[in-house]
């Protein structure tokens, strides 16, 4: 007797994809999921490729699943399957533990496109690199030297093996892509204590000292300030203060899984 055969009498796998990590398939394969075939989404399969390998033929990084599961029990992602197997995969829980060697509270290495992103997390007091012409290798360094989670939605990126720990970002907007950050890594929140510009450290500074460094109408209007210690930019509560508040207390109702108001 044979196993269950792909199209073309080759071998496949049935994979059985949790919504959670569907948007990572392909539209045809994404639709059976979505209908939840008992039969899964059929892989063709070589025989010898591992399981790693599988799911990620799939469009699914492995940073995303937590476990494996062939015929029912739990399997490394070097595990070679056998013809006609039925994979399931299980997404990363939230919060998502951490590995021992991780520093505590997490640290954070956001890829080119996350610009905005990096920002909204520094307001956040969450310590967050972030340049914007650094390539993927350079990335992937830095992650590992500095013990960062890189966050990207390069699923390219997330594939490198050199990489210690990484996670897709969701969503398309920033304020959801914060959201689901939070969720994920649940990181403390010090909103007010980081540059946004550079992730430096802020530190108040007395008005006197800085005085000749203001606009005239702020000079007038101001009396605290803030002074990056990295990069001396200053911060004062200025027009965009209260948008920003807002971004603020937005976040720390995500962190605390509390619903929109």
């Amino acid at each position: 007797m044979t196993g269950p055969q792909a199209h073309g009498g080759e071998a496949a796998l049935h994979v059985h994809v949790p919504a959670e990590l569907r948007l990572f398939l392909p539209s045809r394969q994404r639709r059976r999921a979505a209908a939840e075939d008992p039969h899964g989404v059929p892989c063709p399969y070589d025989g010898t490729s591992s399981l790693g390998h599988v799911v990620q033929s799939l469009g699914v990084p492995l940073t995303e699943v937590s476990e494996l599961r062939v015929d029912g029990v739990a399997a490394p992602d070097s595990h070679r399957p056998p013809d006609g197997a039925h994979l399931t995969l299980t997404p990363m829980p939230r919060p998502q533990p951490l590995p021992p060697s991780a520093p505590t509270p997490p640290r954070f290495l956001l890829d080119v496109h996350l610009g905005a992103l990096a920002r909204r997390l520094r307001l956040l007091g969450v310590d967050t690199a972030y340049r914007n012409d650094a390539d993927d290798a350079e990335l992937v360094r830095q992650a590992n030297t500095e013990r960062r989670i890189l966050l990207t939605q390069d699923r390219g990126l997330l594939r490198r093996r050199t990489l210690w720990l990484g996670a897709y970002v969701r969503g398309s907007r920033p304020d959801d892509q914060v959201t689901d950050v939070l969720a994920r890594f649940a990181p403390p929140l010090h909103p007010w204590t980081r540059c946004p510009a550079c992730n430096g450290t802020l530190a108040a500074v007395a008005k006197e000292q800085i005085a000749d460094q203001l606009p005239p109408g702020t000079r007038r209007t101001y009396q605290t300030f803030t002074r990056c210690v990295a990069c001396g930019r200053l911060y004062w509560a200025g027009a965009h203060h209260a948008r920003l508040t807002a971004r603020v207390e937005a976040a720390r109702r995500a962190s605390e899984g509390e619903g929109p108001r």
